[in-house]
């Protein structure tokens, strides 16, 4: 079977990222990595990498990257304490693996008056 030749992919700017596109996807508006491999076009395991070079990077603009904690879906278990980025595999309580994405947003750090 014959394949058809593939259109050249048109290369994205020199200031438009990867990390850029995906932290204006997420500013102010929560998604989930498999949200964010869709409109930023590409595969969600290598999102995970990214949303964490943009964590580290955050903090220094002033920032924070919010993660939504994931949830599982039969028992309402919610992984507050989860540091990694990536979701659980199955819930400790019920070992359901039917389980909600965590969702990522970008926030401006509010800054305190004394």
């Amino acid at each position: 079977m014959k394949q058809r030749p593939r259109k050249p992919q048109v290369p994205r700017p020199a200031e438009e990222t990867l990390r850029h596109v995906i932290s204006e996807l997420i500013l102010d508006e929560p998604l989930s990595a498999r949200e964010i491999s869709v409109r930023a076009h590409l595969m969600e395991k290598d999102v995970y990498s990214h949303l964490e070079h943009i964590r580290h990077s955050l903090h220094a603009a002033g920032s924070h990257l919010e993660v939504t904690a994931a949830e599982c879906r039969s028992c309402g278990f919610v992984f507050s304490k989860r540091d990694r980025l990536t979701p659980p595999g199955k819930c400790p309580v019920c070992r359901c693996e039917s389980i909600f994405e965590p969702l990522f947003t970008i926030r401006k750090r509010e800054v305190r008056a004394p």
